[in-house]
């Protein structure tokens, strides 16, 4: 089941102000992508690597959570390894997220950002633990805010 349009409806302070629309959001495959803004460059022009690792966090924490939700547990981030293979300046990003181990407590998952013309741009992993509804998180219990 695809749940992009859920995700979207979703009140997210960085996915909004990112501008990241997601495409496709199954326990599977997560997609996402932006339009390059000035919000997403650092001075010099080129987009901030910290846009890179934020989609790879977000893609792959959507997918992990959408897996874990079916047990009613959250799955939440906990390493996240993004390497920066080609400047970006303009036009779209695309983050595509496929899981790489899905244990019991912990899962990996895998994200590419693509360019307009199809070519990796970034690529990284995320590590995320999966915990129990209401278990302490940042000192509060994981419940998803709307």
């Amino acid at each position: 089941m695809d749940f992009a349009d859920f995700i979207q409806s979703m009140t997210d302070g960085w996915r909004t102000v990112m501008g990241v629309r997601f495409l496709r959001a199954t326990a599977d495959e997560v997609i996402a992508e932006l339009v390059v803004a000035d919000v997403h460059r650092q001075p010099l022009g080129m987009v901030h690597g910290g846009v890179y690792a934020g989609l790879i966090e977000s893609v792959a924490s959507v997918g992990a959570s959408l897996y874990a939700m079916q047990d009613g547990r959250y799955a939440v981030g906990l390493e996240n390894h993004t390497s920066f293979l080609h400047a970006v300046r303009e036009g779209k990003l695309r983050a595509v997220a496929h899981p790489m181990s899905r244990g019991r407590r912990t899962h990996v998952w895998r994200a590419d950002v693509l360019d307009d013309g199809e070519r990796v741009v970034a690529t990284g992993t995320v590590r995320l633990i999966v915990v129990e509804r209401g278990s302490p998180l940042g000192g509060e219990p994981a419940e998803v805010t709307r």
